[in-house]
């Protein structure tokens, strides 16, 4: 055999090598993010929806929903994690570049992952979570024979139905928008229409990012503050202890004496739910009781600052990203498909920790997208409760957390929070390349989360000074007695 011949086998063997590895490691990430979810759904999903002692068939139809809810929710956790991932592995291969233990990560690698939870995301979204909720509310066509397999033709049915339809209405739109030309047959179904499908459901996550991270840093102080011991300011903790305790007991002597002499059941009631808000109230002030001096005085504070502080960060990249776009072209959005350019340059003006910087934010801006997106009033009734929630609750979790994490890469580089350009398919939308679009959706994203910062520290600031004082009473003084002065 020839040495050319040699050197060309050579190669193809370590090419093979090469995918076989990424294979294995892309296989055992994504059954750790699995096992993960599973045991995330098992701690809130409702143990009756899955109890065979009724129903054996509805059981099973239940557990092979949930399986794709895991699924699901395995690759929104993959979204997440997927920038963080490759800003950190370019780091790495800055830092050694030549090192024998890091040759498994490489920009083949990354580039697999952005294409696998690309392709994930598209198939759990358009036919994963939909068959999941009609396989749940199927129960076989009129006269078939009742089973598994009827529930299955007909959940194929109304989806072959539906995509059908959802097609159609995305062809329509692309031809009257111009993006797609309307003669074309639907031979370029995968490459026309589900991505720009796709582009139209990353576009719907975005804005609901940009309307929910906001709201959500926002109250993220709230949130903290509930968890979090607060410092003892100009009040008596022994003090409001003791009275709570002794008014817990009186409440509690009126209760027993009530269902003694036979009372009306409503005053009971009443009673009982000041009891429970009484006891909860007594329980708060033992835990602050308990707490030590470096936990209250300096956690909450600490934790107060570092919220600020990351907040305070991010709108300060995303006003000097709205200057970028106006000077200079290259701070818009926009797709790499060179897997050879991860690992040549780092991705931060400030080198490693500017790009560890960036991994924080990101991960803080998806926590507070997620508290604001449940904290809503449209969307407060998806709160997943524990051991209690439904499985067409799950369903709907499920769709809208894989809806968020899979445009928060995009959210992220529109914003500015990172350099690193997207990779796949995640740079072919083609709104990225519109600056309006990008310019004002970066003023929207600065000027409401200053807004809401603003108002929400205002109120916190206002109820935390009046408090110690007893003045935030007065109010409700006034409003029990409204025809007595003040």
């Amino acid at each position: 055999m020839a040495p050319v011949e040699q050197d060309a086998l050579a190669v193809q063997e370590q090419l093979f090598h090469q995918r076989v590895r990424e294979w294995i490691i892309c296989t055992l990430l994504f059954a750790g993010l699995y096992i993960l979810c599973h045991f995330i759904i098992t701690h809130f999903k409702k143990h009756t929806d899955f109890a065979a002692a009724d129903d054996d068939e509805d059981a099973a139809v239940n557990r092979i929903a949930l399986g794709l809810c895991t699924f699901t929710l395995a690759v929104a956790l993959g979204a997440v994690l997927l920038l963080p991932f490759s800003i950190i592995s370019n780091e790495v291969l800055l830092s050694f570049p030549h090192s024998y233990y890091i040759q498994w990560l490489n920009g083949s690698l990354v580039h697999g992952l952005w294409n696998l939870v690309f392709l994930f995301s598209n198939l759990s979204l358009v036919f994963l979570m939909p068959f999941a909720y009609f396989f749940t509310e199927s129960e076989g066509f009129a006269g078939s024979k009742k089973g598994i397999m009827a529930r299955v033709y007909e959940t194929s049915v109304v989806l072959l139905l539906l995509t059908l339809l959802v097609l159609g209405m995305v062809w329509v739109a692309s031809a009257i928008l111009g993006d797609n030309p309307s003669r074309q047959s639907l031979y370029d179904l995968w490459e026309c229409h589900l991505p720009y499908l796709y582009s139209c459901i990353s576009l719907l996550g975005t804005l609901l990012l940009l309307l929910c991270t906001p709201f959500g840093l926002s109250t993220m102080f709230s949130v903290t503050g509930k968890l979090l011991v607060k410092p003892r300011l100009l009040e008596d903790l022994d003090e409001q202890l003791s009275c709570s305790r002794l008014e817990e007991a009186t409440v509690s002597r009126r209760i027993i004496s009530g269902k003694a002499s036979c009372w009306l059941d409503l005053n009971v009631e009443l009673l009982q739910e000041q009891f429970y808000t009484i006891r909860s109230q007594r329980r708060k002030l033992e835990l602050r009781h308990r707490a030590s001096p470096w936990q209250r005085n300096l956690g909450y504070p600490l934790a107060m600052l570092g919220l600020l502080a990351l907040t305070g960060i991010s709108v300060l990249i995303v006003c000097f990203h709205v200057l970028e776009l106006l000077l200079d072209d290259a701070a818009m959005p926009r797709g790499i498909q060179q897997v050879a350019s991860l690992g040549q340059v780092s991705f931060s003006i400030f080198g490693s920790f500017g790009a560890a910087l960036q991994v924080v934010l990101i991960f803080y801006l998806m926590l507070s997208s997620i508290v604001g997106f449940y904290s809503s009033p449209l969307f407060t009734r998806l709160l997943p409760e524990w051991q209690d929630t439904p499985l067409t609750k799950i369903i709907g979790n499920c769709v809208s957390l894989l809806v968020l994490s899979s445009a928060l890469p995009i959210f992220s580089r529109t914003l500015g929070i990172t350099r690193f350009d997207l990779l796949g398919d995640f740079g072919r939308f083609n709104w990225l390349g519109n600056f309006s679009l990008v310019f004002l959706y970066n003023m929207g994203f600065a000027g409401l989360t200053t807004l809401c910062l603003v108002r929400k520290v205002s109120w916190a600031l206002q109820a935390e000074l009046l408090r110690p004082l007893g003045l935030h009473k007065l109010q409700l003084t006034c409003a029990r007695t409204p025809r007595r002065p003040c």
